[in-house]
């Protein structure tokens, strides 16, 4: 088994309202706890990272299979939202759900169309952070998919 190691480096002032960073081979933000949390609400928080990521891995794979499946795209673009329960100040991220928004080229026929629709749900099962969120948080796809005309 090989393992690809992902790193990332953190650094934080001081207590519950300072501002962090977050750094990586190819990002670097600020970090904080969200205001809608009594946090100072600056860069990016834990919350919005999660979302990120399983947003990120779900439109990467889905469009990988759309082009291992030879169907041809004009645009893919994806809204989505992260649910966090607050019971008695307890924070708890709850559910995903991915909008995905998929505009096949003119030439897509409607087998192919069919066949995006249910890569659209194959995408969320194979995502890599959809599998290591599973049994915590409930993701869920509500696919919007057309042809160009």
């Amino acid at each position: 088994m090989a393992l690809h190691p992902f790193i990332v480096t953190t650094q934080w002032p001081e207590g519950r309202s300072s501002v962090g960073t977050l750094s990586s081979e190819h990002l670097e933000t600020a970090i904080s706890i969200p205001a809608e949390m009594d946090g100072p609400g600056i860069g990016t928080n834990p919350d919005e990272m999660l979302l990120g990521a399983a947003a990120t891995c779900y439109i990467i794979t889905f469009a990988a299979m759309l082009e291992r499946a030879g169907i041809k795209t004009e645009k893919l673009s994806m809204e989505s939202k992260g649910l966090v329960d607050v019971t008695n100040g307890v924070f708890t991220y709850k559910e995903i759900i991915h909008y995905p928004n998929l505009l096949l080229a003119s030439s897509v026929t409607e087998k192919e169309e069919a066949k995006a629709m249910r890569l659209a749900d194959k995408a969320e099962k194979s995502c890599m952070i959809s599998r290591a969120v599973a049994g915590n948080i409930s993701v869920s796809v509500h696919p919007a998919i057309r042809r160009f005309s």
